[in-house]
């Protein structure tokens, strides 16, 4: 069950989606699944960063090629 604050991020992202015309329930839900995946892509990358930084390498498996890295700077 979720409660507290996740309950509240939800509830605020549910809100603006509703209030922006979105009012197809499922769709609200569609949404909010993309954009978790994507955070996740976010995270990993990230992750993915600070270990080349510590380690003074390259990335080894980037989430995000040479030409999405700008997708991943907009996150």
């Amino acid at each position: 069950m979720i409660t507290g604050e996740l309950k509240s991020k939800v509830d605020d992202i549910w809100n603006t989606i509703w209030s922006r015309g979105i009012s197809n329930p499922l769709t609200v839900v569609e949404q909010l699944t993309y954009l978790l995946f994507i955070k996740r892509l976010d995270e990993l990358h990230t992750r993915e960063e600070h270990k080349a930084a510590r380690l003074q390498q390259a990335i080894e498996k980037p989430t995000f090629t040479a030409q999405q890295y700008h997708l991943h700077c907009f996150l």
